[in-house]
């Protein structure tokens, strides 16, 4: 096997920052005829992480996909990173990942060892998980892409949706921000090996430890931070939750390197889109342009964003420090008001 393969050299994008921007896909969504179901908890009428369905009093199914181009050179690497971004919408659900499929797309070129390697990769995460892959499908495309259709199970009292915010809660998030930013510099070559291997640490870490926690304490509203950013989904959190929200920006755990990368405008293709979509709506006060930019950096495989009841707050965090890559106390939800749904602070 050709160990000197360079797979984001095949991509015009890499990760959660090849996805369709928010607003475009809301747009693309708007007039699609959604079909009534008592038993359908969730669907995509509220922007939300996965699909929910009730089959009896005790049991839900929760579905999601997620599949994108390599956002690392090792074969390996990617497909874990690919598996755990997919099963990451189950957790933010609070559900348990059991079933998952493969979806993947491969160049006719690509050695076979390549490809094992990348499916070996999805499935050593999702055993970590204790998810079992049944099967899947692939097809051959100019650009590698990999990720899963995985099917979780809930009980349907207990569904954590993105839009159930309540004022007063206090919003956490369980991983830094600037991956988006810091694999923009490493497809460049201009990353330290210390930060490389960060990024390929975060993104292969499982929310289900943030996910374990999350479900023993008051959580009214949880999204996992991707493509969309930080913004883009607190956006969404906010808006479907008729709330608004105040974040301390201070207190946001933001990649040192990634820091610096943003400062030379080092950016994703991605944070451009992110930017359209949720600028207006965010009253930057005088935060800096670089930390603006960190939080419309797209995140793949990023960590949850968790509104928790204020109550519950002090001892969920100290919990939640145990548990995760980057416990953060971010910020908390106000009453909504007219004007900019988000105030950085």
């Amino acid at each position: 096997m050709d160990n000197n393969i360079k797979l984001t050299k095949l991509a015009s994008c890499a990760g959660c920052g090849a996805k369709v921007g928010a607003g475009v896909l809301a747009q693309l969504l708007s007039d699609i005829k959604v079909v009534k179901d008592e038993r359908l908890l969730v669907g995509f009428d509220k922007s939300d992480d996965a699909s929910v369905y009730k089959i009896n009093d005790d049991t839900a199914i929760v579905q999601t996909v997620d599949f994108f181009p390599p956002i690392a050179d090792d074969p390996y690497i990617f497909g874990q990173i690919a598996a755990v971004n997919a099963m990451s919408d189950i957790y933010a659900m609070g559900g348990e990942p059991k079933l998952a499929l493969n979806i993947m797309a491969v160049p006719k070129s690509m050695d076979k060892e390549h490809v094992h390697e990348i499916l070996r990769g999805g499935y050593d995460k999702a055993y970590e998980a204790g998810v079992i892959i049944t099967g899947g499908h692939s097809i051959f495309d100019e650009e590698p892409k990999y990720g899963l259709a995985v099917t979780g199970f809930i009980n349907p009292d207990k569904v954590i949706t993105n839009s159930g915010a309540k004022v007063g809660d206090v919003l956490f998030l369980t991983k830094p921000i600037g991956i988006g930013i810091l694999t923009t510099g490493m497809k460049a070559e201009i990353v330290s090996k210390e930060s490389e291997k960060l990024a390929y640490s975060l993104m292969t870490t499982l929310n289900k430890s943030a996910r374990d926690v999350m479900v023993k304490y008051d959580v009214h509203a949880c999204t996992d931070v991707t493509g969309f950013s930080l913004m883009g989904h607190l956006l969404e959190m906010v808006q479907g939750s008729e709330v608004n929200a105040e974040i301390h920006t201070d207190d946001i755990d933001l990649i040192e390197e990634a820091k610096s990368l943003a400062k030379m405008g080092v950016l994703p293709e991605g944070l451009y889109r992110n930017r359209s979509y949720a600028e207006s709506y965010v009253d930057e006060g005088n935060t800096e342009l670089y930390i603006q930019d960190m939080l419309l950096d797209p995140q793949t495989a990023g960590g949850l964003l968790i509104a928790v009841d204020e109550a519950d707050a002090d001892r969920f965090y100290e919990e939640l420090k145990t548990a995760v890559p980057s416990a953060q106390r971010i910020g908390v939800i106000t009453p909504k008001t007219d004007g900019k749904r988000i105030k950085l602070v």
